[in-house]
């Protein structure tokens, strides 16, 4: 596809990135809530991959896969992220947030830049007129997606059930694939990421590479900024002194199999 026609559908896809983070900053600025913050980021990663396919006017194999697994790992985790809200009434993240307009515009607004960065390779993808047949890059990438999403998906759940156990009111998890990584979701959600570009990448050329940035980014957010970093923090506050979790942070891998 022409570049012109490319950078117009990525164009018209920032562009609704914003204008939604920025209305949904508006309604949770007003009523300052963050209940619809996480279903909001979810639902824009779907609505852009739809309206990207439709926009490139083509919808081969390859395209239309991709499509479905974004809006599958789009429908699993909005839902579910918006139920534990719905649960536990709050999340901490905004507890310094929620009452400040320019704070959580600053939030929305890169909740914006998450979700058009870690799409990319898809949009780029959707935005393509040329095609190739299937290969073994397509069912690499798309078998760590499955991968990455069962990864996450038994870990979400795995949480929520031991969270659920009023005998665990106190306790740190440790069992399920919380006994090989400190945080499995996150590497699930890496792994998704991943997995999609590597398919992506398929028909790319050129410059259109460069949007190994969504899964290089992905990293770099969930193991330094925004993740593993504040979850970490209040873990150590609430347990550090305990003898359990000093052993389970020595044996145990951040995001196995990438860093300790």
């Amino acid at each position: 596809m022409p570049v012109s026609v490319m950078g117009n559908i990525l164009l018209k896809c920032a562009v609704t990135d914003l204008a939604i983070q920025w209305v949904g900053w508006g309604v949770a600025s007003a009523f300052k809530t963050e209940k619809f913050y996480d279903l909001a980021g979810s639902g824009t990663f779907v609505l852009l991959t739809l309206l990207s396919r439709r926009w490139g006017g083509t919808g081969y194999r390859r395209q239309n896969v991709q499509s479905g697994l974004v809006t599958a790992w789009g429908l699993r985790l909005g839902s579910f992220l918006f139920l534990r809200i719905m649960n536990e009434g709050l999340d901490r993240r905004f507890n310094k947030v929620r009452d400040s307009p320019g704070t959580f515009f600053i939030y929305w607004t890169m909740q914006a830049v998450w979700v058009f960065v870690t799409l990319l390779p898809t949009l780029i993808l959707n935005s393509e007129q040329r095609d190739r047949p299937l290969g073994v890059r397509d069912y690499l990438g798309w078998g760590l997606w499955a991968l990455g999403f069962a990864t996450e998906g038994i870990a979400d759940q795995q949480k929520w059930n031991f969270k659920k156990d009023p005998d665990n009111v106190g306790r740190f998890i440790r069992s399920g694939l919380w006994a090989y990584s400190r945080h499995p979701n996150y590497l699930g959600e890496i792994l998704q990421w991943t997995g999609l570009y590597l398919s992506a990448s398929s028909v790319m050329q050129g410059a259109q590479h460069l949007s190994v940035v969504s899964p290089l980014f992905l990293y770099f957010l969930l193991n330094y900024v925004s993740g593993v970093p504040i979850l970490e923090k209040k873990a150590l506050k609430k347990w550090g002194s305990d003898p359990d979790y000093q052993e389970y942070m020595r044996n145990t891998p951040v995001l196995w199999p990438f860093t300790r």
